[in-house]
């Protein structure tokens, strides 16, 4: 784990160093925000950052956001009153950490903010065999291809190969094409030159550059615009990338994985993705079989999820009751791991008297009619007097709810670019429309 401490933690930084080194950190500092923001952009990166509470922490994490760089910030500081802690909290910090540190506090948060719980948890068969073709080939150099539907679990796959590989004590770097606006994208992975353009006010390293030595996954890799898919494949092919405004070409040495969640070969018969970059990446396809495939999956999951929320929400302990197991095996779950996850979660902060029972499980939308399964269906006699844009509307709102705000996500679920549904949401947020606003995008910590 790569670990950034910003500030003088009060003297204190010493000691924090010494606990995360021994815990198989790898520390470096800054003194403030803009040294730390220059590091960043060196191409030194971080999994974690520890910033002194004396500094302006909204400030740095709104920079961060700003140059979208996605690090967890946990805050440090030696005062004992409460409102600092909140303060730091509703800042954007994920914990808080008091000082003098205490080495089993500190070893706990590393593990709680940085753990994103990589292992895949499964026992159905099909998820299995996957799991075996990953294993089989992860020690090789080649790219590989990671495919199947929205909230699979396609980049705990690729977490898991990196893991497996010969890679696994350098970088594991990920770069969204879906979440990244197309003009941001080549100055992400490439990086840039000072004064290659308006704002570039220092040299940025690109994520190739970060990954150097290490795995760079390329998710959602279909949403790339056709003029950058030039670019990657040469980047790939000579195994060298040009900064934005460079003058000579850096040799970079990353092992590419890329997932997508739509069917490659249409696109590339549609002229959606180029037929070279398409072959290249795909050396190896690894298709993990989307939730209703295997569903032996579906109990380990929710055990795991109730465990999970249980202790996140400090709840007592959630029994789930037979019937309440029973609608969920029956579910077809078109939203996959990741639906499961958010309707365990509704499960337990709506469960009463220790029990999960099957109407515990809807927070949002719709009810099912008796006999359908628990997230509800369509009736199409509930179009008759709609317009085609009024019911567009409705499945979008409605997908949008059921992702927590998450753009990305609904946007693959309703099988559309995140463009476009961005265009879509302005529209109707123009229209007097209230739209979900946007949730957070996470890894899940299952397959």
């Amino acid at each position: 784990m790569r670990l950034l401490i910003i500030g003088a933690l009060c003297g204190q930084i010493g000691a924090a160093s010494q606990i995360a080194v021994a815990r198989g950190a790898k520390v470096s500092h800054a003194n403030d925000v803009d040294a730390a923001l220059s590091v960043l952009r060196d191409g030194q990166g971080a999994d974690l950052i520890m910033a002194d509470t004396s500094l302006d922490i909204a400030l740095l994490i709104s920079r961060l956001k700003s140059e979208l760089i996605n690090v967890p910030v946990v805050a440090c500081g030696i005062d004992d009153d409460p409102k600092t802690a909140i303060a730091a909290i509703k800042a954007g910090a994920q914990e808080y950490i008091p000082l003098p540190p205490d080495a089993e506090l500190i070893s706990a948060v590393l593990e709680a903010v940085t753990e994103e719980s990589h292992t895949i948890v499964h026992a159905d068969p099909k998820m299995a065999e996957a799991l075996k073709l990953a294993r089989q080939i992860a020690k090789s150099s080649a790219s590989i291809l990671v495919v199947g539907e929205s909230g699979t679990g396609k980049e705990l796959m690729a977490h898991y190969i990196h893991q497996k590989s010969d890679r696994s004590n350098a970088p594991f770097v990920a770069v969204n094409c879906a979440a990244i606006p197309e003009n941001l994208l080549e100055s992400e992975l490439f990086g840039y030159e000072k004064g290659a353009f308006t704002g570039a006010v220092s040299r940025r390293i690109g994520k190739f550059e970060e990954a150097d030595g290490g795995t760079l996954l390329l998710d959602e890799i279909s949403e790339m615009d056709l003029r950058l898919q030039a670019k990657l494949l040469r980047a790939i092919q000579e195994k060298e990338i040009d900064r934005i405004g460079g003058k000579r070409p850096i040799k970079v040495d990353a092992r590419i994985l890329a997932t997508s969640n739509r069917n490659m070969e249409k696109e590339v018969s549609a002229g959606n993705f180029r037929e070279d970059l398409f072959f290249r990446l795909n050396v190896v396809m690894i298709d993990i079989p989307s939730l209703s495939e295997r569903p032996g999956d579906i109990e380990p999951l929710t055990n795991f999820f109730v465990k999970k929320y249980v202790t996140a929400n400090g709840v007592g302990e959630v029994v789930v009751a037979p019937e309440t197991r029973a609608a969920l095996r029956a579910h077809s779950w078109p939203g996959n791991v990741r639906e499961l996850e958010n309707i365990i979660h509704r499960g337990v902060l709506l469960t009463t008297n220790g029990k999960m029972m099957p109407e515990a499980l809807r927070l949002q939308g719709r009810s099912a009619p008796e006999g359908t399964s628990i997230s509800g269906t369509l009736q199409t006699m509930g179009f008759v007097g709609k317009t085609v844009a009024d019911v567009e509307r409705g499945l979008i709102i409605d997908t949008l709810d059921h992702c927590l705000g998450n753009r990305t996500h609904a946007a693959n679920i309703l099988g559309i670019s995140i463009r476009t549904l961005r265009n879509k949401l302005k529209l109707y947020s123009d229209s007097g429309i209230s739209v979900p606003p946007p949730g957070e995008s996470g890894q899940q910590p299952s397959a």
